[in-house]
């Protein structure tokens, strides 16, 4: 893993243009560039008017901010996609097989390839989720697995989302933004459709329905609310899939079933999408003071007549010390090599990790086990003595809180700026839909970028933006 060279998945290395980019390239060059700066700004209130927004905490009041876009599309070739898609797979399998594991015979804790108290100790094992098997046996429905690009051929897993992954409503506004604006790019490059995700993510769901289910399924959002961060996104699903939103003060136990208030009554539900965490689920098995669940639903998931999707406890999952484990979860469940390569990991609990750690944390991203969002993080290279000094002192106190990793060299992209075309650094999150009829990885994904120059933090939270991610078709 080379940490100093720079790839640029448009120009390569070598400043030669990569073959994904020739169409896009030939396209640019031919453009006015007065022409593509309407454009954007046409793209930024576009964006606007829909509503694409989220919510920033951490102030007196919560401040909602537009996420920046990008025209600039991000391009990716047709067998690339392949590869990827098959270690998305494989490693989605290996988290679905290792929760059910976990909640039932624990076989990778007897085997020795986990210590116990990465398990009994870990804030997100659910102790009510022993011994559940839900419909379907699918614990996670909805997957968003972090990639990092580093080199041609070089793509790390940065985190695993097998909780309520966000983001799939700007990776579709993304896309039908630049169908709109730009309908002549997509005569001339061969991309693969992302439109049909809500589809997908509807019949993917109702594949996983309960065995009480009478005819259609009926599937709902369940939101915390208008002032969640997301909401935009729950909203725009519900609408996209053809299904109710609903919150908790909607929703009640009737008869043994968890069923919605309409017009006509209460109808039973047999699929929820949740996006609500664990905690605030149901106040009779959790947080008692919880107003955005629904009490009894827990009661219900147990005697099998409802699907929650993701399934409560899948947090053990996506937890930042386990991701240090996941080479060893892979190859334990499928009996196959890890297709895609984790990022080395220092487990800061472990005490010649942190020795490690707190003598090169200049060097390093410490990241919280629990953290998301970029909060709660440090970029080593880039904080002053200060927050070394600080970072320091949080390690010492709670070495178990934190996990390490190389500052790595993560791909650039180009975007749009005042100087014309400009690299930054970028991720991305493919979505991944999981049910008892297989998986489904949707070509492309959500790609995040860092907007200001040399930043490595993508979030748009930290003051990330986003742009369209194309898989070319082969």
């Amino acid at each position: 893993m080379d940490k100093t060279a720079v790839f640029d998945e448009m120009w390569g290395q070598d400043e030669r243009l990569r073959d994904p980019y020739v169409g896009f390239q030939e396209w640019f060059q031919g453009e006015d560039v007065a022409r593509l700066r309407a454009k954007q700004r046409e793209a930024d209130t576009l964006f606007r008017l829909t509503g694409i927004t989220f919510n920033v905490y951490g102030r007196a009041e919560a401040e909602e901010r537009l996420i920046p876009f990008d025209i600039i599309p991000r391009i990716i070739s047709g067998p690339e996609w392949a590869r990827l898609s098959r270690g998305i797979e494989q490693r989605v399998r290996a988290i679905n097989a290792f929760i059910h594991d976990i909640y039932h015979k624990q076989e990778i804790v007897k085997a020795g390839r986990i210590p116990q108290e990465m398990i009994s100790r870990n804030d997100a094992f659910l102790p009510q989720m022993i011994g559940v098997a839900p419909p379907g046996g699918i614990y996670t429905h909805i997957v968003g697995i972090d990639l990092v690009r580093t080199g041609p051929g070089e793509f790390y897993v940065l985190e695993d989302n097998a909780r309520t992954p966000s983001g799939v409503s700007y990776m579709l506004e993304n896309r039908e933004t630049m169908l709109q604006m730009f309908p002549e790019l997509f005569s001339r490059n061969r991309v693969q459709p992302v439109q049909t995700y809500p589809t997908d993510l509807r019949q993917s769901l109702a594949a996983c329905a309960p065995a009480c289910t009478e005819g259609k399924p009926v599937v709902a959002v369940l939101t915390p609310g208008i002032y969640n961060s997301a909401y935009f996104e729950h909203a725009f699903l519900a609408d996209q899939m053809g299904v109710e939103l609903v919150e908790g003060h909607d929703l009640r136990v009737v008869d043994g079933r968890v069923a919605m208030r309409t017009t006509r009554g209460y109808t039973p539900i047999d699929v929820l999408y949740r996006r609500v965490d664990d905690d605030f689920l149901d106040p009779l098995n959790f947080n008692p003071d919880s107003q955005l669940g629904v009490p009894g639903i827990m009661d219900v998931y147990r005697a099998g007549n409802i699907t929650i999707a993701n399934a409560p406890g899948t947090g053990i999952a996506d937890d930042k010390a386990i991701y240090s484990y996941m080479p060893e979860i892979v190859e334990f469940y499928t009996g196959e090599r890890p297709l895609l390569r984790n990022v080395p990991t220092f487990r800061c609990s472990e005490a010649d990790d942190l020795a490690y750690v707190l003598d090169n944390l200049a060097d390093l991203v410490v990241k919280e086990v629990h953290g998301s969002g970029g909060y709660g993080m440090l970029i080593g290279p880039t904080a002053s003595k200060k927050e070394l000094a600080a970072f320091r002192a949080k390690l010492k106190a709670r070495p178990g809180n934190y996990i390490a990793q190389p500052t790595l060299s993560l791909s650039t992209v180009p975007i749009f700026s005042r100087q014309g075309l400009a690299p930054r650094h970028v991720d991305l999150r493919p979505f991944v839909l999981a049910s008892p009829k297989g998986i489904r990885v949707t070509p492309g994904g959500l790609t995040r970028v860092a907007l200001k120059k040399g930043s490595l933090v993508v979030n748009s939270s930290q003051g990330g933006g986003t742009k369209d991610t194309w898989v070319l078709e082969d």
